[in-house]
């Protein structure tokens, strides 16, 4: 069973955060969530609070894994929320057949063959040196220069973000131990398949961020043609998390969404 959290009352509302990142990552929106909804925020394999998986990590074990939790805990067709890798997550559920209604934010696996080598390069460096400088982590986060160095990668405003978010989220690159295999299978791993039209079952809404540097925008074009029962919707001034630099308005668009 995988760690979670579980706030506020209502209709059930799941949380699922990206790579080597935990459900703290949805600190931003949650208490906005969680007064309409019962909003539960998973830890997915190796990271968080919950154990790594026995056998090996991919995508497909790691949505099977999210599967397996939603049915233990009787879940049934819960909406689903993911960012980044966890938005390719909840996608490829829906792709599955999973009933409920899906928002991706800024979802990975639709790039080509120059994008992902990009990516692989870049967060490979990236988490590299994060934990090369997890020492210093609490004195560089401390301040808008140090923030701005270590996120700009992420956020279209790291400067702007508190402390302890930051702090929570670059502590996961070195504690997460699905990071490393995770990323792997990003990058080498089969790319997400897609969904033709009429066969979702539930509602299903990407949103993208205009500035985001780690899915770049030209990549939203892929996803609505693999998915064209979507809705795609832009997030401005907004990097690789909506819930960070535009958290009013991911809130409203979650909400409404999967109402």
């Amino acid at each position: 069973m995988l760690h979670s959290t579980r706030r506020g009352s209502g209709k059930p509302l799941l949380l699922v955060h990206g790579l080597g990142s935990s459900s703290g990552n949805w600190a931003p929106v949650i208490p906005a969530l969680a007064a309409e909804r019962e909003v539960i925020a998973v830890d997915l394999p190796g990271c968080g609070e919950s154990a790594p998986l026995i056998d090996e990590t991919t995508i497909a074990t790691l949505t099977s894994a999210v599967e397996v939790f939603i049915r233990d805990a009787e879940l049934g067709d819960v909406d689903v929320v993911g960012s980044s890798m966890g938005a390719r997550i909840a996608m490829e559920m829906a792709r599955r057949g999973h009933a409920g209604n899906t928002v991706a934010l800024d979802p990975g696996g639709f790039w080509n063959d120059r994008q992902v080598a990009v990516f692989g390069a870049s967060i490979t460096a990236s988490v590299a040196l994060v934990r090369r400088i997890q020492p210093a982590l609490p004195f560089l986060t401390g301040n808008p220069v140090g923030r701005t160095a270590l996120l700009l990668q992420f956020s279209h405003h790291p400067w702007k973000l508190p402390q302890d978010l930051v702090l929570h989220e670059l502590r996961g690159f070195n504690t997460s131990t699905s990071l490393d295999p995770a990323l792997d299978a990003l990058i080498h791993g089969p790319r997400q398949e897609g969904a033709p039209a009429g066969s979702l079952t539930g509602r299903m809404v990407i949103g993208w961020g205009r500035n985001d540097r780690v899915t770049v925008p030209s990549q939203a074009a892929r996803a609505s043609e693999l998915f064209p029962d979507a809705t795609l919707h832009w997030f401005e001034k907004c990097g690789h998390f909506p819930h960070w630099d535009q958290p009013t308005e991911t809130t409203r668009l979650i909400l409404d969404s999967t109402a």
